[in-house]
């Protein structure tokens, strides 16, 4: 059991322990991507659009793009997602392009980052999974999240290491974890589109710039209360309730068996077990990182495609505020001041999460507030959550991923702005 100790041990550190070095407290994970990015900036463009152009071909060398329309659709667009990324990373191209909002935006703050990021954290997540920790925990959590979530105890480390760590982390344990037979498909749906949020690092830059930094433990733990509130919510709610309950590939499915005995006896034995029939490190390591890589390649063309059209309809067209009026029923039912801001606000967010933020700078402090926290909530943008969903072999229609966001959207407004104004 010694593995269980020591590297469940080493993983919490580096996915859950901030660490002060140099004055800045992150967690391990994150030092390391900040090291290496700084160390290999001068290559790191390129190495992206190598990647990028290795995800765009794939489908077609797998011959995955035929296999659906979704599939055709998304292939176009990681081949569009080149093109972008050549006029990015080498400086030509129309000025709509290289605006820095718009292609620089998404190269430097959300492709070069997750980049490095993913595979990086697919490497350290073998100490995190595989050897005990997610049974243990899994036992420990299934009294909450079998009644509230309808899924598995183990779910309980997915959302912890979205939160903490990264969206794209949490997905990579979903994904594993429903190949491998311990979620059904309809579990695996609810942990990706319910507990797969950004990370504590997302909502600080979301809280800067609204200028709410000073309030950071309210928003934090009011957004982590509200984004599991609606995530229990919408497990009611149609699409996910009538999801499919069958396993990857038809496999057994591997239930959470409860014992007759206590608790924490009983998590121990399945610690046991699991570290039993465990693959060595440096297995767990390789097929860990094949899978990080995998959903690399898979991700960046589409974050550049994408998240690049998003940006230019909410930029060049008022199509963005047309939506918006959907949301107006919703919000004008509270003595709300900013009802324009704060509708455009939550139908941009499903284009990128950090938009919100940009749109509501001027608006009241309790508009401000309850769009930093819907931002996080709402969980599916298409400029990286849905790429990463639709990467994984979790198999979610688009429709049902924009059904899913409106849902938690609406949700998450009717919960936080009455806090919003009494608070404020």
């Amino acid at each position: 059991m010694w593995k269980f100790f020591i590297y469940s041990f080493i993983g919490i550190i580096f996915f859950f322990v901030p660490i002060t070095i140099n004055g800045q407290s992150t967690i391990m994970i994150d030092h390391i991507v900040q090291w290496i990015t700084a160390l290999i900036h001068p290559i790191l463009p390129y190495y992206v659009l190598i990647l990028i152009i290795i995800g765009a071909i794939h489908p077609f060398i797998n011959k995955k793009w035929k296999q659906s329309k979704t599939d055709m659709i998304f292939s176009f667009f990681k081949v569009v997602g080149i093109v972008i990324a050549l006029m990015v990373v080498f400086n030509f191209g129309p000025n709509f392009v290289l605006k820095e909002s718009i292609g620089p935006f998404l190269y430097e703050k959300l492709a070069i980052p997750l980049s490095v990021l993913i595979p990086i954290g697919a490497i350290f997540l073998s100490f995190l999974v595989g050897f005990g920790l997610l049974e243990f925990i899994g036992v420990i959590c299934r009294p909450i999240m079998r009644p509230i979530f309808k899924t598995p105890g183990k779910s309980a480390v997915d959302a912890v290491a979205s939160f903490v760590g990264s969206y794209s982390i949490g997905l990579l344990i979903t994904n594993r974890v429903y190949k491998d037979g311990g979620y059904t498909h309809k579990e695996a749906v609810v942990v990706a589109t319910g507990f797969s949020t950004v990370s504590a690092t997302f909502m600080i830059i979301v809280a800067n710039t609204l200028g709410i930094i000073e309030h950071w433990n309210l928003y934090f733990w009011f957004t982590l209360a509200v984004t599991f509130i609606v995530t229990a919510i919408t497990v009611q709610l149609p699409p996910i309730r009538f999801e499919k309950n069958t396993t990857y590939q038809a496999q057994p499915y591997k239930k959470e068996v409860r014992r007759d005995m206590p608790l924490l006896k009983e998590s121990w034995l399945e610690a046991k077990l699991a570290v039993e029939r465990s693959k060595s490190l440096i297995e767990n390591v390789v097929e860990n990182l094949r899978d990080g890589v995998t959903m690399t390649i898979a991700i960046l063309p589409s974050i550049m495609s994408i998240g690049f059209l998003g940006l230019i309809i909410a930029e060049y067209t008022p199509i963005i505020e047309y939506i918006s009026y959907v949301f107006y029923p919703f919000i004008s039912i509270f003595p709300v001041k900013d009802v324009a801001i704060l509708a455009q606000a939550s139908t941009i967010s499903i284009v990128e999460m950090l938009l919100p933020a940009a749109i509501a700078q001027t608006a009241d402090l309790a508009t401000r507030f309850t769009v930093a926290v819907m931002s996080v909530s709402a969980i599916i943008f298409f400029s990286s959550v849905v790429p990463v969903i639709l990467s994984t072999e979790i198999k979610v229609s688009v429709g049902k991923l924009v059904i899913i966001w409106f849902e938690r959207v609406v949700l998450t407004l009717l919960i936080t702005i009455p806090f919003a104004l009494w608070i404020f």
